[in-house]
């Protein structure tokens, strides 16, 4: 049968409210309609945006919603007219969904879609309602994704295929994480081998970013986080140095400069202040440099820059997902990761229960992971 169409009862965890901890609750999964994909989450990993939405930060959220967007899982039911999937196949949900058919998925050099968050709020599935219900109340979606449940309802062009050999506790970071932080050097920097490379942000994705810079050969690359026990493993994936403003006195941008003749020639910032994104553009060299955000300020933010940064000849790009067109993407990442090709292993900090997922928060605030 295309789908069981019954309705599932199962945990997730709920926020009900702006700066509320989550709430694990029983709550009821619709059955998928056509063009959906029923999907049982087997792993979720915790990114800072899933904080945004608790904070009030992230833009366009309503409340209550399932929030999480890092996940891995196995098919459970199919509506009508699904082709791509089928009961029992391994996937990963896309926080970036990929139609095919509007003028952004067919051209060559975008990877987002006309349907992704930013054109039109995904808090509710293409037909404008829920398929989550507790207490008798709807729930929203969040990225169509809603992975802080144990089981979630998605457009097929959200879910993406994966090798059934792949260990859904491990690839859930190829969700968003490691390709968001290994593209933006690879895909939207275009590091150039022999570079130089400033990452400012130690979390997965800044570790990520210098996984990317590693890979694509640059040969000094500078972190900088105010949490120096994010300095060793930083080292250990590739950092040649790593330095907190804390232990300036002068501007972190100007630090960078004086260490690199003419600032970086590629810079990431991956931590979302508006603080750290003008040092991250001041830090890369005037005339060639290249610096990229990746870390998500709040919504409503405003950013004052000197128009001499960009004006003497800086590049000043944003990415989200880090360039890969998700659908075909992903699961060629799944494939390097089985081959050995990539390290996802050493970005996780800690694996807990979904009736812990606030301790995994409090661990995020706490920077131990």
């Amino acid at each position: 049968t295309l789908c069981s169409f019954q309705v599932i009862r199962c945990r997730a965890a709920v926020a009900w409210a702006v700066g509320k901890p989550l709430s694990v609750e029983e709550v009821e999964v619709a059955p998928p309609k056509g063009g959906e994909v029923r999907v049982k989450i087997v792993a979720t990993g915790i990114c800072h945006t899933d904080e945004c939405v608790l904070e009030g930060s992230f833009p366009n959220i309503d409340f209550p919603v399932i929030p999480g967007h890092e996940g891995a899982g196995i098919v459970e039911s199919i509506g009508e007219g699904v082709t791509s999937v089928k009961p029992g196949d391994k996937v990963i949900p896309l926080c970036l969904p990929r139609c095919g058919e509007c003028s952004f998925c067919l051209n060559p050099d975008s990877n987002y879609c006309l349907k992704c968050h930013v054109s039109e709020p995904q808090n509710l599935l293409p037909d404008k309602t829920s398929r989550f219900t507790c207490k008798g109340k709807q729930i929203h979606h969040f990225l169509w994704v809603s992975t802080f449940a144990e089981y979630t309802v998605i457009p097929e062009y959200a879910v993406a295929k994966i090798n059934a050999a792949a260990p859904l506790e491990k690839v859930c970071l190829l969700g968003c994480g490691f390709p968001t932080g290994y593209g933006a050097a690879i895909n939207i920097a275009k590091v150039k081998a022999g570079s130089t490379c400033a990452v400012f942000g130690l979390g997965g994705v800044g570790l990520s970013v210098v996984m990317g810079c590693k890979a694509a050969g640059a040969s000094r690359i500078i972190a900088i986080d105010i949490n120096k026990d994010k300095f060793a493993k930083a080292k250990e994936l590739g950092a040649t140095h790593c330095i907190s403003p804390h232990d300036f006195s002068k501007p972190i941008q100007e630090v960078l400069t004086e260490m690199t003749g003419h600032g970086v020639d590629y810079s990431f910032e991956v931590v979302g202040h508006a603080d750290t994104i003008t040092a991250a553009l001041a830090s890369c060299n005037m005339n060639t440099g290249v610096c990229v955000m990746i870390g998500v300020p709040p919504a409503g933010s405003v950013i004052a820059i000197d128009p001499m940064l960009v004006l003497s000849g800086r590049t000043w790009k944003g990415t989200l997902l880090g360039g890969w067109k998700t659908r075909d993407c992903i699961p060629k990442l799944v494939s390097s990761y089985l081959e050995k090709k990539l390290n996802v292993d050493v970005l996780i900090t800690h694996t807990l229960p979904i009736a812990e997922v606030n301790k995994g928060f409090e661990l995020l605030r706490a920077g131990k992971r």
